[in-house]
C-alpha cells in the first residue's frame, strides 16, 4: 500500500499510535512488525518506550496481540487516551499539593489564674524533602490517594523485561532492572544493581523524589512530570548515581554508596 497504515507521534505521555481507518488488523500487525524489526525501528523504538493507542480503535480481543508484539521488542503498549492520562496526572499533582499543604498555627488566648503555665502554639513543620546518603534508603512521602506514611515496597530479585513494579510509596530493588522492565513509584526509587528499564519516581507529583542505582542506564527516566532519555552511545557508569530534579530538569550526579 502507498499509504502508511500506522503512524507515530510524540506526546508528553509517550508515543501516540494512529491506525488508518478501515485497515485490516493483520495488515496493521504486519506493518508494525516490519517497523519494529527495521534498522529505523531499532533506533526509534528504544527499549522501555511507551506506545499509546486511543480506546476503540482496535477490537478488545486483539489488544493482547499488539501488547505481545511490542513487548517482544522491549516496548510497552497501552490502550488509553493520552490526553486523559495527562489530565489525570495533573489532577494527581494538584491533589498531592493540596494534601501536603501545612496550615498556619493559631494561638487562642486562654484565661489564667495564679501561677499560670505558659501557653504556646504547637510546632508545625512542612514535610522534609526526600534525602539520600550512602547509608540511607530514601523514605517515601505521603501521596494524595493514601495520606500518611506509605510502606516502601522491597523486591529482592531482578525485574525482567516485560515486568512492571508499582507502589504508592518508594521502591527498593535488590537486583537488576532489565531493559523492557518498568518501575513506577509515588516516592523514591533505589536500585541495588544495574538499571536499564523505564523508571518513574514521584509518579503522583512529588518533585523531591530521587532515583538511585548502582549502575544507572535507563532508556527513559521520569520524576514527577519531568522526562529524560539516555543519550545514544551512553558509557556504562563506574559508580552509583542519583537522579533528581533541579532547575526544572533531571540532573544525574555520582554518589558514594
Amino acid at each position: 500500500m502507498s499509504e502508511e497504515l500506522v503512524k507515530f507521534k510524540g506526546s508528553a505521555a509517550g508515543l501516540q499510535l494512529t491506525i488508518a481507518a478501515g485497515a485490516d488488523i493483520e495488515d496493521v500487525l504486519s506493518e508494525l512488525r516490519d517497523k519494529l524489526e527495521s534498522e529505523w525501528g531499532s533506533r526509534f523504538f528504544r527499549r522501555g518506550t511507551l506506545v499509546l493507542l486511543m480506546p476503540g480503535v482496535i477490537p478488545q480481543e486483539d489488544e493482547e496481540r499488539f501488547t505481545k508484539l511490542f513487548r517482544q521488542h522491549g516496548v510497552f503498549f497501552r490502550v488509553e487516551d493520552a490526553e486523559a492520562e495527562l489530565r489525570e496526572t495533573r489532577a494527581r499533582q494538584a491533589a498531592y499539593a493540596q494534601a501536603v499543604a501545612v496550615p498556619q498555627p493559631t494561638v487562642e488566648s486562654t484565661p489564667v489564674t495564679a501561677a499560670p503555665e505558659p501557653v504556646s502554639a504547637p510546632a508545625v513543620q512542612a514535610p522534609p524533602p526526600v534525602a539520600f546518603n550512602a547509608n540511607e534508603v530514601p523514605q517515601p512521602l505521603a501521596t494524595a490517594a493514601e495520606p500518611g506514611t506509605v510502606p516502601m515496597k522491597v523486591v529482592n530479585r531482578t525485574v525482567r523485561s516485560g515486568e512492571s513494579i508499582s507502589s504508592r510509596g518508594g521502591v527498593l530493588i535488590v537486583g537488576n532492572v532489565n531493559a523492557g522492565a518498568e518501575i513506577i513509584a509515588g516516592g523514591s526509587i533505589d536500585i541495588r544493581g544495574v538499571c536499564k528499564g523505564l523508571v518513574h519516581a514521584g509518579a503522583y507529583g512529588d518533585r523531591t523524589a530521587v532515583i538511585v542505582a548502582d549502575c544507572l542506564m535507563p532508556v527513559q527516566i521520569r520524576i514527577a512530570d519531568i522526562i529524560a532519555q539516555s543519550p545514544e552511545g551512553m558509557v556504562r557508569p563506574t559508580k552509583a548515581e542519583r537522579a533528581q530534579i533541579r532547575d526544572n530538569a533531571i540532573v544525574i550526579e555520582t554518589i558514594e554508596r
